[in-house]
Formats: C-alpha cells, sequence, structure tokens
C-alpha cells in the first residue's frame, strides 16, 4: 500500500465520524464569533483523537488549536465552521425551504471545511505515528471568517508564528488548485449622531444623522471613479435611525467594507472615506465615529506548496458519483440562472453537458480573485496553499440557499473527505522532503517583495465587537 493510499484509508475509516461532525455543523449553523457549539463539537472530536486541544486562542472564545507530535517541522490546517444569516434552508431538497424563516444558514460550506481540515489532521497524525515520523500536527479552528477575521487576530497574536506550512481548502463546484491573490478588506462602521426634532414643526431644531449618512454614501459613489479598478467598496445601511418620518432622525449608522490588492492600497482608500464621512457630518451639523471593525491582508499564494497539492490531486483524481447524486445536482442546476449554469463551463469547456465537475483543472498559478479572506493574514506569515473540491453541482453560487440544501448530501461529503485527502497527502509529502519547506519560505519572501508583515488592526481593537 502507498503513503497516499494509507492516508486516504485512515479517512474512510473515520468517514462516519466525520460526515456526522460536519452534518451536525450544519444543523447548529452558528455565525462568526458565536460558534459555541461548532468550536466545542470540533474540540471534542479532536480529544477523542488524542489532539491537546487549546481553547479560547488569541482571546476568542471560539478559536481552538488541537495539537498532536511533537519537534518539526509544524504542520497546520486551517478550518472554519461559521454560517450566514438568512440562509436558513432544509437540506437534500432541491427547492428553497427555510427550517427556520430568517434563521442561519451553511451558505459557504464552512460545515464541510472545518470537518475536512479535521480529516486531513487526523490523516496525517496517524500516519507519522505509524511510521515514527517526527514532526508536530496542529488543527486551528478558526472563527468568524465571514465576517470579522478571526485568523487576522490570531495572527496578531503571534499563535502561527512558528508553523512551517499551512494548508487548508475550500468546498466548492470545481476540483483545483486555488492559487489565487485575493483583494485585502477592511470593515468600518461609521456612526453619525445629531439632533432629534419634529420634522414638520421644527426641522430647523433637528440635525439628521441619516442626511449624513446619504450624503457620505453620495460622497463615496463619486469617489469610485477615482479609486484603482481593482478596488472594491460596498455598504450597507445598518440603522436608519427609526421608522417615523416625522422625526429628525438623531442616530444613523452605516457598515463599509472597503477593498484593494494590497493593504496599503486599502489602508489609502479607506482615509480617504474617512474624510468624506467627517465632511458628510459636517455638512449636516452631526458627529460621526469611525469604528474599524476588522481588516484583512490580501493572499499571497505560494507556488512551491501548490504543485506539490496539485501532483497528489492528480494522484488522487476525484470522486465517483452515484446516479442519484447525479440527479439531485441536476435538480439544483434546474434552479440556476442560464448565466450561473456556464460560469464553470466558461472556465474548463470540458466540464461542458455535466452536472457534478469529474476532473481536476489544470493548474493556473497566480490567478486573481475579487474577495477576500483572513486566509492572507496566515498567508503573510507561514506559506499556504490551498484547493477546492467538488461539493456543490456546477455553476452553484456561493452564499445561496442551493449551497445550504447540498451541504448534508453524499455529493458534500465525498468533496469534503477527498479534500483531506489531498491536504493529508501534500502534507505529508512535504514532511518526508523537508527542502520543500525551504524552497516555499524563501517563495514567501520573495513574494513579500520587501513588505513585513504588519496587522491591518490597530492594537486597540481587542476582539471582534458582536454586533445584533
Amino acid at each position: 500500500m502507498t503513503k497516499h493510499s494509507r492516508l486516504s484509508q485512515i479517512i474512510e475509516e473515520k468517514r462516519e465520524k466525520l460526515i456526522e461532525v460536519s452534518n451536525q455543523i450544519w444543523q447548529y449553523a452558528e455565525t462568526g464569533f458565536e460558534e459555541f457549539k461548532s468550536a466545542e463539537l470540533l474540540s471534542k472530536a479532536l480529544e477523542d483523537e488524542g489532539f491537546e486541544v487549546e481553547k479560547g486562542v488569541a482571546q476568542i472564545e471560539t478559536a481552538f488549536i488541537g495539537t498532536s507530535g511533537h519537534g518539526n517541522p509544524v504542520i497546520a490546517f486551517l478550518g472554519e465552521f461559521d454560517a450566514l444569516t438568512g440562509l436558513s434552508q432544509h437540506g437534500g431538497i432541491a427547492q428553497p425551504n427555510p427550517q427556520e424563516a430568517g434563521g442561519n444558514g451553511h451558505g459557504c460550506g464552512h460545515n464541510l471545511l472545518g470537518t475536512g481540515s479535521l480529516g486531513a489532521a487526523i490523516a496525517l497524525r496517524d500516519y507519522m505515528q505509524e511510521n515514527n515520523i517526527e514532526g508536530t500536527v496542529r488543527y486551528y479552528g478558526c472563527p468568524g471568517e465571514e465576517i470579522g477575521g478571526g485568523k487576522t487576530f490570531m495572527a496578531r497574536e503571534g499563535v502561527f508564528d512558528d508553523v512551517d506550512i499551512a494548508l487548508t481548502w475550500h468546498p466548492g463546484t470545481t476540483n483545483n488548485i486555488m492559487s489565487v491573490a485575493t483583494l485585502a478588506c477592511y470593515e468600518v462602521y461609521f456612526k453619525f449622531k445629531g439632533k432629534s426634532a419634529h420634522a414638520a414643526a421644527s426641522p430647523h431644531l433637528g440635525r439628521s444623522a441619516l442626511d449624513a449618512v446619504e450624503l457620505m454614501n453620495i460622497g463615496v459613489n463619486y469617489l469610485r471613479e477615482h479609486i484603482i479598478p481593482e478596488a472594491r467598496v460596498h455598504y450597507a445601511i445598518t440603522n436608519t435611525g427609526g421608522f417615523s418620518p416625522n422625526v429628525v432622525q438623531a442616530e444613523a449608522e452605516v457598515l463599509y467594507f472597503v477593498r484593494a490588492p494590497r493593504v496599503s492600497q486599502t489602508e489609502d482608500i479607506y482615509q480617504r472615506i474617512c474624510e468624506i464621512a467627517r465632511g458628510a457630518a459636517l455638512m449636516t451639523g452631526t458627529e460621526v465615529e469611525i469604528d474599524l471593525a476588522s481588516a484583512l491582508s490580501n493572499v499571497l499564494p505560494n507556488t512551491t506548496l501548490e504543485q506539490v497539492m496539485y501532483e497528489n490531486f492528480i494522484k488522487l483524481g476525484t470522486p465517483s458519483y452515484s446516479d442519484e447524486e447525479i440527479q439531485f445536482a441536476s435538480a439544483i442546476r434546474k434552479t440556476l440562472s442560464e448565466e450561473e449554469k456556464k460560469v464553470d463551463v466558461q472556465r474548463n469547456r470540458q466540464l461542458a453537458g455535466k452536472d457534478i465537475a469529474d476532473i481536476i483543472d489544470p493548474f493556473k498559478p497566480d490567478e486573481f480573485m475579487a474577495g477576500s479572506t483572513d486566509v492572507g493574514d496566515v498567508s503573510w506569515l507561514v506559506p499556504t496553499a490551498q484547493c477546492m473540491t467538488a461539493c456543490e453541482p456546477l455553476g452553484t453560487p456561493l452564499h445561496t440557499w442551493q449551497i445550504v440544501a447540498t451541504g448534508t448530501t453524499s455529493l458534500a461529503h465525498k468533496g469534503m473527505l477527498h479534500a483531506g485527502k489531498v491536504m493529508a497527502s501534500t502534507a505529508l509529502d512535504v514532511l518526508l522532503q523537508p527542502e520543500l519547506i525551504e524552497q516555499a519560505k524563501a517563495e514567501l519572501i520573495e513574494r513579500r517583495a520587501g513588505e513585513v508583515y504588519t496587522s491591518p488592526l490597530p492594537s486597540d481593537v481587542k476582539q471582534y465587537k458582536i454586533r445584533s
């Protein structure tokens, strides 16, 4: 039996337990920094496997680290387990049907993500023990990826400083190596305070915070023409000041996401937006409080590790699918728009006519994705590689009820377990070829281009504030 076959065998032996963990996290559907049950479940699974678990890491109640082994190298597997608001959905059905109106749902598949990384950590640890291989395996339980950036807080506290390589993955619609540069992102609340008054009898006595929010948004919309085209700025009004038109709104709040390819560029745009907010306050006679709630760095891909991961992916191939799984995928795809169905096929014409991706995309290093992830902060500190496995029907957009519906199916579970096999095999190759670690670290230094990692979070932002 080859080493990679043994790793796959270990994961298959744990199949039912891993599926049970994933389904339970799916059912909990807890949002960022409130994943108390999910974190406890994963911690218990690690402890049952003999890992030592440290909880409350980086002063975050739902962050934890499971450790097994000793010495170098230190191999990290990153796990996420937070859900999204408003995406409650029954599993295994191809039509929208919330379990709870307005409830949460795993619309990004993080129930699978956290569990797939757990499977990889267990498999690698077992193989190392069986073959007397020295090294340390760690599972990092990372909360709040969707909003708040748990890994950024963890990185600032130094929990990744002695890690040699980090591996993770994401559920998706295709099979590939995620060699993508992402956007750095700032999450900022702008809170305006004015003065209430009767809007008809004495409007001149009032100072409208809602007017300030609207003027700020208009100013930022004009700014869009004068920032780099790769940047993204978007907002949501989180407090309109009430529901009475005949009252001048004394309070209002808007939440902004500011994104750009590098933290320095994001910081520049953020400062310009702050000036617009102050100008809106000046125009309306209000005051503004600026609250930088969280921030994420851009991802630095690592071709050295990604090439190893790709070679292992090719060796392992892709799962096979039953008629029932294909029928379910077809039913989900019937709920998609024609434009959505074309997305994956446009990237790989070999997927035309299929409902599930059963091939591996060619390795394309250094692509760009106009999104953000707190994996970026880890990638600035540690050589990091990511893969994607097909857990959803082709074309299914993330953050949708269709993703939630698929999250408890055997289709999703096959992709989750396969990701664990790819990551474990990659980690083992690196363990057995320590020169790869040195090459990956040298590449990281080169990609930093002379910059030293500095946390985008100011020191006074102690932890992410959960807002109702």
